[in-house]
């Protein structure tokens, strides 16, 4: 799906949307004891905190966002306005030998849903997981997959998540397992970083890692700036060692890029989707410079044709044809794109970003008291060089191996 507002990292439709969510606004005060006056002004009242931003989410007449930002933008008393953008989301074990982005041996396979046949690739083109997992499959360390939830009943990834928070405008009714995650997305995100390494399914590639589950996308995969805010603060104080955020939005957002700086100061590596514009036009939050974007690429190495990509891009990974769970009941991406239920491929930058994130999460796991910088750091530094550095990325195609191995590699 192309990236307007904030929208997953799936190459699903091609045209772009500018939006934002009806009826709120973020605004923050310079102090706050003055937030009530000016509100009352302006015939508003205040609202809640979005996180540990500082931002407010303020309720507003449908229709006079723009105007109402127009108006307190010009009051001292406030540092910004801006509007609440809608976000949308941008896939041994049974199906381990068509997972080519763990283990690439040149393999040909087979999808499950719609049968799509996709051939063998370039030996080697993979990010070296089997490899990472004699040093360390993960320790049990903690990544928020920020997105459209995960399903509560599958057998290969539900176990994995530790906790589960939804700051979505979708309402998840008792009794109704499918409401966590309707939407798809999340599940199959939450597969590729930490599903069970087993003899059912598929293997993440931090196998060992634990989920921490902040549904922010509803049921159509939307969602909003404030609410992957809160996603984000709610990680953070959850205990993520790392946070993947497989969405984006193409106009810059002061409270999301103050939720991404507060994460990434409480020590948090931070990972997020470039986007599959097929340009070079920047999306949020990865490219903000505390967030490591993730391009996509194939089985031969190559960059993905969707991919977005620029010297702001960081890393590369595999993101077409990626093999994960989906939930066992019809969800809005299976129905549209003929996927099985339980396990089948998908593309796009939402594929590779979990992989890089699952790949830190075995750093920090494998690096003791590592700091969220050297994570990064061991993550860009040891990324495989397979051409077009400083064009399409700035560091090449992420290897999990190396990411591990760093600090001896370094002579730490």
């Amino acid at each position: 799906m192309a990236f307007g507002g904030i929208t997953a990292a799936t190459p699903v439709t091609a045209s772009p949307q500018e939006s934002h969510v009806a009826g709120q606004i973020l605004v923050k005060f310079r102090d706050d004891r003055a937030a009530a006056g000016v509100l009352r002004l302006h015939g508003l009242s205040d609202g809640p905190a979005i996180g540990s931003t500082g931002a407010r989410l303020i309720k507003v007449p449908a229709g006079k966002e723009l105007q109402v930002i127009s108006a307190l933008s010009r009051n001292p008393a406030v540092e910004y306005a801006e509007p609440d953008e809608v976000a949308t989301a941008a896939t041994d074990d049974t199906y381990f030998d068509r997972q080519y982005a763990l283990f690439n041996v040149g393999q040909s396979f087979t999808s499950t849903g719609e049968a799509v046949k996709v051939a063998g690739g370039a030996p080697d083109a993979d990010v070296d997981a089997v490899e990472a997992w004699a040093v360390t499959r993960g320790g049990g360390t903690p990544v928020a997959i920020i997105d459209s939830g995960v399903a509560i009943n599958h057998e290969d990834i539900s176990q994995k998540v530790a906790a589960r928070a939804n700051f979505s405008d979708k309402v998840i009714r008792p009794g109704h397992p499918e409401d966590y995650d309707a939407y798809g997305h999340g599940t199959h995100v939450a597969g590729i970083v930490a599903a069970e390494h087993n003899s059912v399914g598929v293997a993440g590639v931090c196998p060992d890692c634990t989920i921490l589950d902040a549904k922010v996308l509803n049921d159509a995969g939307t969602g909003s700036s404030s609410g992957i805010a809160n996603g984000i603060n709610w990680a953070v104080t959850s205990g993520a060692k790392v946070i993947n955020m497989s969405l984006g939005q193409r106009v810059s957002n002061r409270t999301l890029e103050a939720a991404v700086n507060n994460a990434w100061n409480a020590g948090v590596v931070i990972v997020a989707a470039a986007g599959n514009g097929g340009t070079q036009a920047k999306i949020y939050p990865g490219a903000y410079p505390n967030v490591i974007a993730v391009a996509a690429t194939d089985n031969w190495d190559k960059k993905a044709s969707f991919s977005t990509y620029g010297k702001w891009v960081d890393v590369a990974a595999p993101g077409v044809s990626v093999y994960s769970t989906f939930p066992f009941y019809p969800t809005v991406l299976s129905e549209q794109n003929n996927r099985a239920l339980g396990y089948d491929i998908a593309s796009g930058t939402s594929m590779a970003s979990p992989i890089v994130a699952a790949a830190a999460a075995l750093s920090w796991s494998s690096h003791g008291e590592a700091t969220n910088a050297d994570v990064r750091e061991s993550i860009e530094a040891t990324a495989d060089d397979i051409g077009n550095n400083g064009t399409f990325w700035a560091h090449g195609r992420v290897n999990a191996y190396g990411a591990v191995t760093w600090v001896a590699a370094k002579g730490a």
